[in-house]
């Protein structure tokens, strides 16, 4: 695989500032996810790591700052990404494939839909899924559920993946498993991906960026880039290792107390 070049800024947001009654939510938040990135957002439980994606999103409005998706206002720019939450969030009596276009069918009606089920087989194909089509949700495992969730988000055809801490609820094998898939859907798609998470080795693991969040009200404390080829093990790379010492320093530094801080 050669190595990715960063062309143009997927999402942008510049001194962004948010607050919930009186509480201060946002204070100042500056980060960007070039084109085609892989960046995960990483924080303690709390500090408002999701509220990023509600406002990619246009479901939340900033008091202050700039946000550009794809260099629109999130409210211009919605119909470029999907979203990949903790929960697959599948109906029940619908099969895999009725899932995967359940996406597109709310998007753009059934009509179109209907028109997009080939390319629906082939991402249930690049998910690792293509003999279960015709299964539902009860028949298949928690990380089959979530590779049908993967590839519903694909099936809208979005510029710009948003994944909500999507690995939290699976055991831990699975969680490793996932790590692989994703990072091999996203080889071969090419999306801008947005990862949530609080656990320090997966986005060690996955991103080609790291954002750390402070507590609120929440800052950008540091960015960090990642060049170690993939796959990676933080056990077996100094760099990594590295890397994994530095973030677990500056974690007990805004958590002395917490025992929050989670390692694969």
């Amino acid at each position: 695989m050669f190595p990715r070049t960063i062309m143009a800024e997927a999402i942008e947001f510049e001194g962004v500032e948010i607050s919930f009654g009186a509480e201060k939510i946002y204070d100042g938040v500056d980060f960007t996810v070039g084109d085609g990135e892989f960046v995960c957002l990483l924080g303690p439980s709390g500090c408002g790591k999701s509220t990023s994606l509600r406002i990619i999103g246009d479901l939340l409005a900033p008091a202050a700052g700039m946000v550009r998706v794809n260099g629109q206002p999130p409210g211009e720019g919605w119909k470029e990404i999907a979203f990949v939450f903790q929960s697959p969030r599948l109906a029940p009596w619908r099969n895999a494939l009725s899932n995967v276009l359940l996406g597109a069918e709310l998007r753009y009606g059934k009509a179109e839909a209907r028109k997009r089920e080939a390319k629906a087989m082939q991402l249930l194909d690049l998910v690792g899924l293509a003999a279960s089509a015709k299964k539902y949700p009860l028949m298949l495992s928690g990380g089959e559920r979530q590779r049908v969730a993967i590839a519903r988000a694909l099936a809208v055809d979005p510029s710009i993946v948003l994944m909500d801490e999507p690995f939290s609820a699976l055991d831990p094998n699975t969680r490793r498993r996932l790590r692989s898939e994703i990072i091999r859907i996203w080889q071969e798609t090419r999306k801008s991906i947005l990862f949530v998470t609080h656990d320090i080795d997966e986005a060690i693991i996955l991103a080609d960026r790291i954002v750390l969040m402070s507590n609120k009200p929440t800052k950008v404390i540091e960015t960090i880039a990642i060049s170690s080829p993939r796959p990676r093990d933080p056990a077996k790379d100094p760099q990594l290792a590295a890397i994994r010492e530095k973030l677990y320093a500056l974690f007990r530094a805004m958590e002395p107390e917490s025992e929050e801080v989670q390692a694969a």
